[in-house]
């Protein structure tokens, strides 16, 4: 017999009571990954092999964990980064996923095709917001786009640039999320995810009938039937661009007056590239498993690219984040700050806003925690010597 779980530590817990409470397609649309997902496992593993070097015996009293993220201060290095959909783990989901962030003094990124629109977005926040952008073959649209969001105050872009086209994911071809061969849902698909949707009542009632009408936010006027996820599936599929080039990224640049993030850089070149277009930021990250399996995890490329960027850009990471202890881990390798994905949906789905607080609340203890543990009591003060060199390559015969 399984005991409720009545107070969730870890994002393990989180991950769980989001399971119990989401249908079984929009649970496995999180959290799943690409083709077998080895890259998926890989990039919460690699953070679990970089060895911590323990000091004793400092004055760590006053320990701070705050810092500066694309310009914008935060009482931690994190962000929360753009969810696809967010708006169906809890009830208006962005909403509250915005307040939770302004709670804890972080930045939020709403995705381009969340359910809450900018409008609803600004109007919940209290702190400025990020946005993020895909390439669409629509420019106008996404002159549009950038207009609105730099309307309600954002000031931060944040460019996906891993998708030309949606990785192949398994799971949502399992549960009829992803059809093959360009065909429409069928009847057993869609016989399916009414049956899981009926299995979670207590989320059909708070997500669909009080938290309707469920519409795709930012999107809504460019999709027709944009209240139909097939619908709105497949104009996203077709408005995917597989022809944009570094000199499209260059057009954003001209177009964007605030801080500009590119979102998918995994390789070196790339990162010095960015460079070169005037980018502010890059952020190392594939996509969280959810595109290409068998790339190297975050945590493998992101020394490299640390390296070879210099001081000419901020270098954030995201994928596998875990806990606070990786926010530390990601800082000694180099990043300037770092994302989480899924760990907010799952306590958002579990626990609402409360349940966000509360894990934000634990990992920025955590950090704290192991600032002390590490002899560190300041952002800027982590680095390599805060890593056990020795039992890291050790690790890896």
């Amino acid at each position: 017999m399984h005991c409720k779980l009545e107070y969730p530590a870890t994002v393990s817990d989180y991950r769980d009571l989001a399971r119990a409470r989401l249908p079984r397609s929009l649970f496995d649309y999180i959290d799943g990954g690409a083709s077998d997902e080895q890259t998926l496992v890989a990039n919460t593993n690699d953070w679990a092999k970089i060895i911590l070097r323990q000091r004793v015996l400092m004055n760590v009293d006053n320990v701070d964990t705050s810092s500066t993220l694309a310009g914008q201060q935060c009482r931690m290095p994190l962000a929360l980064a753009p969810l696809g959909l967010a708006g169906m783990m809890a009830r208006r989901g962005e909403v509250q996923a915005v307040r939770a962030a302004n709670t804890a003094g972080i930045p939020f990124t709403l995705s381009t095709v969340g359910i809450c629109p900018l409008a609803e977005v600004q109007a919940a926040a209290s702190e400025p917001f990020w946005f993020q952008l895909y390439m669409i073959r629509d420019r106008e649209r996404v002159k549009k786009l950038l207009q609105q969001a730099w309307q309600t105050g954002c000031r931060t872009l944040v460019f996906t640039i891993d998708l030309p086209f949606s990785g192949m994911r398994h799971r949502d071809t399992r549960n009829g999320l992803a059809t093959s061969g360009g065909l429409g849902p069928s009847l057993r698909s869609s016989t399916l995810k009414a049956q899981q949707v009926l299995s979670r009542p207590a989320w059909a009632w708070q997500v669909v009938v009080r938290g309707g009408p469920l519409t795709f936010g930012s999107l809504s006027e460019a999709v027709p039937g944009a209240r139909n996820p097939e619908a709105f599936k497949a104009w996203v599929d077709s408005q995917f661009d597989p022809t944009v080039t570094w000199s499209d990224i260059e057009w954003l640049r001209d177009l964007w007056q605030g801080k500009l993030l590119l979102k998918g850089i995994l390789d070196v070149e790339d990162a010095q590239r960015a460079i070169r277009t005037g980018a502010d930021g890059i952020i190392v990250s594939n996509h969280g498993g959810r595109q290409l399996d068998g790339v190297a995890s975050t945590a493998s490329r992101l020394p490299d690219i640390v390296a070879a960027s210099g001081a000419h850009i901020e270098v954030l990471v995201d994928g596998g984040i875990r806990s606070g202890v990786d926010i530390f881990r990601a800082l000694a390798l180099g990043a300037k700050g770092v994302l989480i994905g899924r760990p907010w949906a799952w306590a958002l789905a579990a626990e609402g806003q409360q349940g966000l607080e509360q894990l934000l609340a634990r990992w920025q203890q955590e950090l704290k925690l192991t600032m002390m543990l590490t002899g560190v009591t300041r952002i800027s003060d982590i680095g390599p010597t805060q890593l056990d060199i020795i039992a890291s390559q050790d690790a890896k015969k």
